[in-house]
């Protein structure tokens, strides 16, 4: 139906006959010549139309906005002073002799160069959406990632293998998607939150290196970078190590970044252990662009009258914790205030804090409503901890360690971020030794921080069951400014240390029968030592891109509350549906069971 895309128009095709097709971008009309910029996926042409054309002309006068059109006629150098430096096409245009009206389009509900339209518009218009110039970027640019990392992997001799939507529900983390079956009544299926115990299978099975860019499926509380539904990369290989699947996967994100952005990242990417990473950054997935860092001054704090300090001192789960923030003397009571109330979100229940308006004359030099609590030796141990200097100021988080991590170390990002701190560029860095196990205060149980077929290190592999808090795990997360891009671990391959994870976990022989009995036999045959890792294609694009949710990334997504707008999905089913799946739902108050619609 055409003979060029819009974006190609140049110089080159000067005085050549064209036909383009294409949606009205814009519409002008200047003392009797109508202009009319027609958009494809490839860009936008200038279309022009004389009067002297009667028919084309009466056409192009009731052409509107997002109409269809197909155009033909000769391309022209633009006028001189009309050039448009801004478009790729915008050094000529076609002089259009036929038009023809393809499809016509009502008025829209939202104009696609309106720069803020409320979100939930958007998705219920996501055809829409998808047309503007912003959404076909990024669509596009997830095009080519993928295509990039599919390259690098392929070759280097990586499979790309399918494995199953319908599985078995191993309940192990978030909640499952179940899918009832017709056929066996009363028995579900499971829609995989990752392909994890299939890619092991794949491993035994002696593919030795697969790959997919796999769906999974969680049923968990949403924020802007989850979704129900979410796109990895999954990645496994056999006789390869921790250090092996690292380097590897370091060179491929190289690589993506370089290929597609033309940014050259770190050779190595540096690396970080978890419990450094928390001391440090009061997270496991610290945003290097943000140069303040942690101080732990507990030590200092043992001994004095100052319970909200002392107490956490001597706690065995407690920290006492500093943040200098450069210059920070100049904030206001109020700007104090508010940084409060922020860390109240994350447990904190203060934040206390110290001026340096003079570090010469000591104690004398400083402001706080807590000097009082703390003598001169101990004042002087946080002033050389922290290296604060006048006109700093220096918060303090005191409580247990997880709240003082979660509440600082979100102040340390807010505090680079709003007071000019946090660097350019791209930064990347492997965290790794994690302990293989946290406890549950509250189910009274242990838990695997990553995964349950996560295998511990070498040196701790024998005190599994007999010391759990104490085994570190062989696992590795990569943050990329400080977004957890990637996740993975050396597996498990001998049934004996599998079966003592499960005990420690409390998952007694018959429960792990019932739940993993095809991996455990499995294990039996020959397993090699093999290890992986998962990406998470969605915040890799949407970091690339810029923006932050990946919504922005994703072409139909879900909302925060995981429904879709467009199809308003999830929705009822009639009751014969049910029937056959042998379903009978409680009727909610007020509402039909199956449709959902208002009860009468």
């Amino acid at each position: 139906m055409r003979s060029h895309y819009c974006g190609e128009l140049s110089q080159s095709l000067i005085d050549q006959h064209v036909t383009l097709c294409g949606w009205v971008h814009s519409r002008r009309d200047h003392g009797g010549v109508i202009f009319i910029d027609l958009r494809d996926r490839s860009g936008v042409a200038q279309t022009v139309f004389d009067p002297a054309q009667r028919e084309a002309f009466a056409i192009a006068e009731d052409a509107r906005a997002e109409y269809v059109l197909r155009v033909s006629g000769k391309v022209r150098a633009r006028p001189p002073g009309t050039e448009n430096p801004h478009l790729p096409t915008g050094a000529v245009e076609m002089v259009a002799t036929e038009i023809e009206v393809l499809n016509r389009a009502e008025v829209l509900p939202f104009q696609l160069d309106e720069p803020d339209v409320n979100e939930g518009v958007r998705l219920k218009y996501r055809y829409l959406d998808l047309r503007r110039d912003f959404m076909h970027k990024n669509i596009r640019l997830r095009h080519t990632v993928t295509r990039t990392l599919r390259r690098f992997l392929e070759e280097r001799d990586f499979v790309e293998i399918e494995t199953p939507i319908l599985t078995k529900s191993t309940p192990e983390g978030a909640r499952d998607y179940l899918v009832p079956s017709r056929v066996h009544a009363g028995r579900f299926f499971a829609l995989p939150q990752s392909p994890q115990l299939f890619k092991q299978l794949l491993m035994i099975a002696g593919f030795e290196r697969y790959f997919q860019i796999a769906r999974c499926f969680r049923d968990e509380d949403l924020r802007a970078d989850r979704q129900p539904e979410f796109t990895q990369l999954d990645i496994e290989t056999s006789f390869m190590d921790e250090d092996g699947v690292m380097c590897l996967m370091e060179e491929m994100i190289r690589t993506l970044f370089k290929t597609v952005l033309d940014v050259s990242l770190p050779d190595p990417f540096p690396r970080l252990r978890y419990d450094e990473a928390l001391a440090r950054f009061g997270t496991d997935r610290p945003d290097l662009r943000a140069p303040l860092e942690l101080v732990d001054v507990g030590d200092l704090m043992k001994a004095v009258e100052f319970k909200v300090f002392a107490q956490p001192a001597n706690s065995p789960g407690g920290r006492v914790a500093a943040l200098r923030l450069p210059k920070g003397g100049e904030l206001t009571r109020k700007q104090i205030d508010d940084y409060t109330a922020f860390v109240a979100q994350f447990g904190a229940k203060g934040l206390a804090y110290i001026k340096v308006n003079d570090a010469a004359k000591g104690r004398d030099g400083l402001q706080s409503p807590i000097l009082k609590f703390l003598p001169d030796d101990v004042i002087d141990g946080v002033m050389r901890a922290t290296g604060a200097q006048s006109g700093d100021l220096i918060f303090f988080g005191a409580d247990q360690a997880k709240v003082v991590n979660d509440a600082l170390g979100a102040l340390r990002w807010q505090l680079s971020n709003e007071h000019g701190l946090m660097q350019e560029g791209w930064q990347p860095l492997w965290v790794v030794d994690f302990p293989m196990f946290e406890y549950d205060a509250e189910l009274k149980r242990w838990q695997t921080l990553h995964h349950p077929f996560t295998a511990p290190c070498v040196d701790d592999a024998d005190r599994v069951d007999v010391d759990p808090a104490n085994v570190r795990a062989r696992a590795y997360d990569l943050v990329l400014n400080g977004s957890e891009i990637g996740g993975g671990s050396i597996r498990i391959h001998r049934t004996d240390l599998q079966g003592k994870v499960f005990t420690v976990l409390g998952i007694d022989p018959d429960e792990a029968r019932r739940k993993f009995g095809f991996l455990l036999d499995a294990l039996k045959y020959g397993t090699p030592p093999h290890g992986g890792i998962a990406f998470g294609l969605d915040r890799i694009v949407a970091l690339m891109a810029g923006v932050d949710s990946i919504r922005d990334v994703i072409a139909f997504p879900k909302t925060q509350k995981a429904s879709c707008l467009l199809t308003d999905a999830p929705s009822g089913v009639d009751e014969a549906q049910l029937r056959e799946l042998h379903i009978k739902l409680r009727k909610a108050a007020g509402r039909t069971a199956a449709t959902g619609d208002d009860a009468t």
